[in-house]
């Protein structure tokens, strides 16, 4: 056979799209084709796409809240020496002052002591969420000016710096609290969906009597015998918000565990555990990674509550739901309550945004063209 004939007995070649051209791995990983269908559902939705990277964005700047706002220079070049007060102490005797204790790079004297025989490159903000300026013209809190660009609290502690502080903790509380509880709340539902019977009877019967425990009694019972903090407010409401989790995947559960492949693995000798953890569970992951941007939103909602009303974080914290309470306290002074309703409102907007376009991402009906 020649080659024309060869030619001619070849079957056509396949038509190749645009989404076949695109790179199937990413940072060594491969991506496989509904994964690249959930990442293009996900840019599709253009609020939720462009809400995730302003979040981030947020976040990332948050992260480094030392190096944006703080009362300490970044770096401090003396005498032909480099040191970097934000991350590390010093005494005031390392820059030629009288005392052994930690420099204060905020007073006078040891600035000029420095700036003698060198210099200082201080952030942006030249305030932490605990320092209080001393030298306001009015008394606090004081309006905003080119030193404090919100203003300060009552305390005179710079809102802008509180307020990065307090963005930080609220999403890493909630982000810890959203796994965890997830983790939880997973594993419980995987167990009573896939065996059922008893143990999801009994499992539902527990979890209608806790859902029903006063969360906010508890709370405040624990406020009069501990002093809350970071880790207290952590493991109490991680008691309640991991039942949230349970129904869905328990559903997902019930649905599958009576499938052909569920069936097939168990014939051929698969354990309880691989099938739940390995043939099942995936199926049920959707449903739980669609409901975790929401649970987040709700988690940062109940801590600002709990400092809004005196029972969360310990006095002092950088806290949105504090420096609400100070502009309901301080009426004359709206920009308190104005900055953390906007910095609430803008967090938990861009949260429920970001849920819808997983949501989207997930559901197999949403077809984009």
């Amino acid at each position: 056979m020649n080659d024309t004939a060869k030619t001619a007995a070849a079957p056509p070649a396949p038509h190749t799209s645009k989404e076949a051209l695109k790179t199937d791995h990413f940072l060594g990983l491969r991506i496989t084709p509904i994964t690249r269908r959930r990442i293009d559902n996900f840019k599709r939705n253009r609020r939720g796409y462009v809400s995730f990277w302003i979040f981030v964005c947020v976040f990332v700047v948050t992260l480094f809240a030392e190096v944006v706002a703080n009362d300490k220079p970044l770096v401090v070049s003396y005498d032909g020496g480099l040191y970097f007060p934000a991350f590390a102490v010093y005494p005031e005797t390392t820059f030629g002052g009288e005392f052994q204790t930690e420099a204060d790079y905020r007073d006078e004297f040891v600035r000029d002591l420095i700036n003698e025989k060198g210099w200082m490159a201080w952030p942006p903000i030249r305030f932490s969420y605990d320092t209080v300026n001393y030298e306001l013209p009015v008394p606090a809190p004081a309006p905003p000016s080119a030193a404090n660009w919100l203003g300060t609290d009552d305390q005179g502690r710079d809102v802008v710096a509180r307020l990065i502080y307090g963005f930080r903790i609220s999403v890493l509380f909630g982000f810890v609290l959203t796994l965890i509880s997830a983790a939880v709340g997973v594993s419980v539902g995987a167990f009573q969906g896939f065996y059922g019977g008893l143990i999801d009877l009994l499992g539902q019967r527990f979890i209608e009597i806790w859902a029903g425990m006063p969360v906010l009694y508890l709370l405040i019972i624990m406020a009069s015998i501990i002093t809350p903090n970071f880790w207290w407010l952590l493991g109490l409401l991680l008691l309640f918000s991991w039942m949230g989790f349970v129904g869905v995947v328990r559903a997902e559960f019930l649905r599958a565990r009576n499938l052909d492949f569920v069936r097939a693995a168990r014939a051929l000798g698969v354990s309880d555990l691989v099938l739940i953890y390995k043939h099942v569970l995936p199926n049920a992951m959707v449903a739980t990674i669609t409901f975790m941007p929401f649970t987040l939103a709700g988690s940062i909602t109940t801590l600002t509550a709990l400092d809004f009303l005196g029972f969360g974080l310990p006095p002092g914290s950088p806290s949105l739901g504090e420096l609400l309470n100070q502009g309901k306290a301080n009426l004359q002074a709206p920009w308190l309550g104005i900055s953390g309703f906007f910095v609430i409102a803008l967090m938990l907007s861009l949260l429920v945004f970001i849920g819808e376009a997983v949501r989207d991402a997930f559901d197999p009906r949403k077809v984009y063209k």
